[in-house]
């Protein structure tokens, strides 16, 4: 029996799997996707094991994670539910809500959800963890530990995960656009373009980790690098001028709003 199971190997999907991979050994993870050849290069590449069906996939394994779209996942557990006696159901679904996830697993199966984010897949990542029916702390630490190599794992209520994902889940395709938006700036004043990429990569990973390092307050920490009459002053206030806060703000009331939508 291996410690867990993905169904689903798509781009979060994969992350999670090369995490776990990473944290158990392949040999504890076995995996299943629509598109096999897709599920069979990730097998080889993590050492993990593909199996040809949903069923096979679960019914090896006791933790079953669900990296499904959705608006699939009901008829994946509906599917599932002869072979769940015993085990664990982990979602990653967006909006997609435990009680719900109870009525088509079963009474008795414990549910958890997730709300990860791709750098999982490189030890980066941010994770909500929810406790959903049935779940005990014996579940909770055994996920925290398959995720203990892709990142930090959060545990919150349930009513805060579409925010959680809104801001931790969709926001690095919110970040790397801006980061291509500095390499463009640095590209016009002459820097070559490999340069200029990293050196804006670089300036957000270091600025992040100021921010979970030193524990400072996001804006203490920007007037730390603002010198009265500066060039970076000057920057922000053209920051500023142009609405990133504000866009930044919409963008997340947008994409948690979509996240709930979508388990409707």
């Amino acid at each position: 029996m291996k410690k867990v199971a993905f169904i689903g190997t798509g781009n979060m999907g994969a992350a999670l799997v090369k995490a776990a991979c990473k944290s158990l050994g392949g040999e504890q993870v076995a995996i299943t996707d629509h598109a096999m050849d897709k599920a069979e290069a990730l097998a080889q590449a993590t050492g993990s094991q593909a199996y040809p069906s949903n069923l096979e996939t679960a019914k090896a394994a006791e933790y079953v994670f669900l990296c499904v779209k959705p608006h699939l996942i009901r008829g994946v557990l509906e599917e599932l539910t002869p072979v769940l006696e015993g085990k664990v159901v982990v979602s990653i679904a967006a909006g997609v809500l435990t009680a719900d996830l109870r009525i088509w697993a079963g009474e008795r199966v414990p549910i958890l959800r997730l709300m990860p984010n791709t750098p999982c897949a490189i030890g980066k990542g941010m994770t909500a963890l929810v406790a959903g029916p049935n779940a005990t702390e014996e579940h909770l630490a055994a996920v925290e530990t398959i995720l203990a190599q892709s990142g930090r794992v959060e545990r919150i209520n349930e009513n805060l995960i579409d925010a959680f994902g809104a801001v931790a889940g969709c926001g690095p395709a919110f970040v790397y656009p801006y980061i291509e938006a500095l390499a463009d700036g640095g590209v016009t004043m002459g820097l070559s373009r490999p340069q200029a990429i990293n050196c804006a990569a670089q300036m957000v990973l270091g600025a992040a980790a100021m921010v979970l390092e030193t524990g400072e307050h996001p804006g203490k920490l920007k007037d730390d690098v603002c010198s009265p009459g500066g060039s970076t002053i000057v920057g922000v206030a053209e920051l500023e001028r142009h609405g990133l806060r504000a866009a930044a703000i919409d963008a997340v009331i947008a994409a948690c709003k979509k996240s709930a939508e979508l388990g409707k």
